[in-house]
């Protein structure tokens, strides 16, 4: 992959595509002290498993084509999304590169049993037939079992990262079985990093400062509109020496087009994070830029920070994430964000 990029508070840009050449690989930065590298702008594969509506093979193979030419290396999926239904799209459209020249993340936690096929799985949120089960299970066993299984919907050899999926309610399990089979795969040269994948961080920042994880995933917890992961996390992470990757920037839709009937943290966004998006979003337009560039520029800029994750579910969104994320967002945007009460001052990008 590229050269190592170092952390900074400044906003991190990739260069225009034009100034690149097509499919040229965005700089890469190294996840802690190991060897898996991943590009600031990552593909997140949760809308290949038919997240909330169904699309089609070809339709995922174009989006994932379209990330590969906008230079972005680092593909995150799991056995959740879609029942496996992601990680066997994702395995397809990406045989067609070379495997030294990108990065793959799955996770662990929730094994895949089969069932009756009967009824679809739109209960957890994906438009597919409910072939499979979830069972959570941090077990050892369960941790190599769910590994070999999504290395066989992947077709890969090798993943470079695993994660712990949502150990919320699991965590004596989690810490005590999952974590040490993780460490286990990592020093047996299985996997090149470990870490853990949540949507709250406040267990992220025990993993940080209690175990040797390279990585932590945090989803929501560093945007425009909520920053709990500042206080604790991503210190400890910078201390530490463990790179975070941010998923979830747009918090599920709110910071991507604030509108009536908009989505924050997948339900109904409230009248007031509503209204606070919109003023940020009018501030942003009257800078000349979107609400969508500043919501990337943000959650990318600090350090501690190695690739924010972006999910698409078409060639144009990834083409659209790709242009934002390489837009200029002027400095003086979050001088107004914060003296209008909309950025706290201390989260004011640098």
């Amino acid at each position: 992959m590229s050269e190592v990029r170092t952390g900074s508070a400044a906003p991190r840009k990739a260069a225009p595509a034009a100034d690149r050449g097509p499919g040229t690989a965005l700089p890469a930065e190294r996840l802690g002290r190991s060897g898996v590298e991943v590009t600031p702008l990552g593909f997140g594969a949760a809308p290949l498993g038919n997240l909330f509506t169904a699309l089609d093979d070809e339709q995922a193979g174009e989006a994932v084509r379209a990330a590969w030419q906008r230079g972005i290396r680092y593909f995150d999926t799991a056995p959740h999304y879609g029942l496996g239904l992601s990680e066997r799209r994702l395995g397809a459209a990406l045989r067609a590169y070379d495997r030294a020249h990108y990065t793959v993340s799955t996770k662990a936690g929730r094994r895949l049993d089969l069932a009756d096929g009967t009824g679809d799985d739109l209960a957890n949120g994906f438009a597919v037939p409910a072939t499979h089960r979830r069972v959570w299970d941090f077990s050892a066993d369960g941790v190599r079992r769910t590994l070999e299984a999504s290395l066989t919907r992947l077709g890969l050899d090798r993943v470079d990262v695993v994660y712990l999926h949502d150990p919320d309610d699991h965590a004596e399990q989690a810490f005590r079985e999952g974590y040490p089979a993780l460490e286990k795969l990592r020093a047996e040269g299985v996997v090149g990093a470990i870490g853990a994948g949540m949507n709250q961080g406040g267990m992220l920042t025990r993993f940080v400062r209690d175990t040797d994880v390279d990585v932590v995933l945090c989803a929501g917890r560093y945007t425009l509109l909520d920053q709990s992961a500042a206080a604790e996390l991503l210190p400890a992470a910078a201390e530490r020496g463990v790179s975070v990757v941010l998923g979830g920037v747009f918090n599920s839709g709110l910071l991507a087009d604030p509108k009536p009937g908009s989505t924050y943290n997948y339900t109904q966004a409230p009248v007031g994070l509503l209204d606070r998006a919109l003023r940020m979003k009018a501030v942003a337009e009257r800078y000349g830029t979107t609400l969508r560039a500043a919501a990337l520029a943000f959650s990318a800029a600090h350090p501690a920070v190695a690739s924010v994750l972006v999910g698409a579910r078409s060639e144009a969104e990834v083409r659209d994430c790709a242009d934002q994320f390489a837009a200029d967002v002027p400095a003086a945007l979050w001088s107004e964000l914060r003296e209008a009460g909309l950025l706290p001052r201390e989260e004011e990008p640098s």
